[in-house]
């Protein structure tokens, strides 16, 4: 038997390792990497180049004055994404195929093209965060660093072939780097510590240009496409076949979620603080990655600059791996057949290029591309909450009245935020927000 397991692949060892944890065979911490995997997978995206450039905008313009904005945002990621995974471990499918059987056929077809426009969004980000990188740390221009990118990131997508426990690991290994670059980035960078925990839990917005912040924010970290991802990524790794296994695999899944998503919180915090220690007091105006670097460089040193670039390196490639991996999942769960990963990866792909190819300037493309995201986050923040209450679907597992409340709450929030950023952009004035 010992030389049948030491021959089997990474995922037969991986699933017999998770069917160990349910069967009370493996107790304590040696449940713990077993078990974890999809919400450190998803929480890259919560820590993609759309964060560095909201919130490079909020540190440097508002100081930590939309810390408490990262943090509700975080609150309510956690919350969806345990959802999103319940949704996968309960049903054995994914939202989008859901979406697909459950859904009147033209409501499905109007949500595939929004989400599809999401994933572009998503991928713009992505892509320009890991080219930026690339471009400033190597000088080279921009669309070669896009190239490098790509080719690595596609690199990446091979290793699924062998099952969902090596991407989970690489995926992993790069959430860790960008990780230690912010918490080496807090140890150079000045920080007030004690107004950053005052305007973490005091909601404050100064201007229409906080609240446009803001919902950017919002965006780049609760994330349509992690929404989805997160029911297929629990799907695949293990079919259970009775109630109790499936409350287990809750019980590890949220844990996870909240570790997981807890420390891409701290990244985003991280981050804001950042850029208000190091902008806020005289580069009040910093909005952009690459003057955000140039700027580090002389007011803090090589090593503060470099580690920023390290970190957003790591994250435009492990976020666009991630996106890919997600969009091709929100594709084949819509059509209902399976596409290649060189298809999923040109149709998010290109727009991209066109957007460098046109000169527009990369950091507003990246905030703008969260804007996008931010208002198509609705749709399936709604669509998980309608089929997570339904007991049809869910059985025993249906959403409890505080769960369902709080998941109103969260989703009343986002839409409230995407109104007043609608009505900022058509000039309608907002009450009570000055100008």
């Amino acid at each position: 038997m010992t030389e049948i397991v030491a021959q089997s692949s990474p995922l037969d060892r991986a699933q017999a390792a998770i069917r160990e944890v349910l069967d009370g065979r493996r107790r304590g911490f040696r449940t713990i990497l077993p078990m974890a995997g999809p919400a450190v997978v998803v929480s890259i995206a919560y820590m993609d180049p759309g964060n560095f450039a909201t919130n490079i905008q909020a540190g440097a313009k508002y100081g930590y004055g939309l810390l408490w904005v990262v943090l509700v945002a975080n609150l309510i990621a956690m919350l969806f994404q345990a959802l999103s995974a319940k949704l996968g471990i309960v049903t054995g499918r994914n939202l989008a195929e859901l979406c697909r059987e459950q859904l009147p056929r033209p409501l499905v077809f109007a949500m595939w093209i929004v989400s599809e426009i999401a994933a572009m969004a998503t991928d713009l980000a992505e892509f320009l965060g890991g080219a930026i990188g690339l471009s400033l740390l190597f000088n080279l221009p921009l669309i070669w660093g896009m190239i490098v990118t790509a080719i690595v990131t596609y690199g990446i997508l091979t290793f699924e072939k062998r099952g969902f426990r090596t991407i989970e690991l690489i995926i992993g290994a790069l959430v860790g780097i960008i990780c230690l670059c912010y918490l080496i980035e807090l140890f150079i960078v000045p920080v007030d510590w004690a107004a950053a925990a005052f305007h973490t839990v005091v909601p404050q917005l100064k201007d229409a240009a906080a609240v446009t912040i803001a919902v950017g924010i919002i965006g780049a970290t609760v994330m349509p496409h992690a929404v989805y991802l997160h029911s297929g990524l629990t799907q695949v790794r293990l079919t259970v076949h009775n109630d109790a296994d499936r409350r287990k695999l809750l019980r590890y899944s949220n844990r996870e979620v909240i570790v997981a998503l807890a420390v891409a919180g701290a990244v985003n915090m991280a981050m804001v603080m950042m850029a208000s220690g190091a902008f806020h007091e005289g580069n009040s105006d910093v909005a952009e990655i690459e003057t955000a670097y140039h700027t580090l460089r002389p007011l803090l040193g090589a090593a503060a600059s470099s580690v920023f670039l390290i970190s957003l390196l790591a994250s435009g490639v492990s976020s666009s791996a991630v996106g890919t991996m997600a969009g091709q999942m929100i594709m084949q769960g819509f059509v209902g057949f399976r596409i290649p990963v060189v298809v999923r990866r040109l149709v998010t792909m290109i727009p991209a290029f066109i957007v460098v190819g046109y000169g527009v300037n990369a950091t507003n493309a990246l905030v703008v591309s969260q804007v996008i995201l931010s208002i198509a986050l609705p749709i399936p923040m709604i669509a998980l909450l309608l089929f997570t209450q339904q007991a049809v679907i869910m059985g025993s597992f249906v959403n409890d009245r505080a769960t369902r409340l709080a998941a109103m709450l969260g989703a009343a929030v986002v839409l409230l935020l995407n109104t007043i950023l609608l009505l900022q952009t058509f000039g309608v004035p907002v009450p009570f927000l000055g100008e």
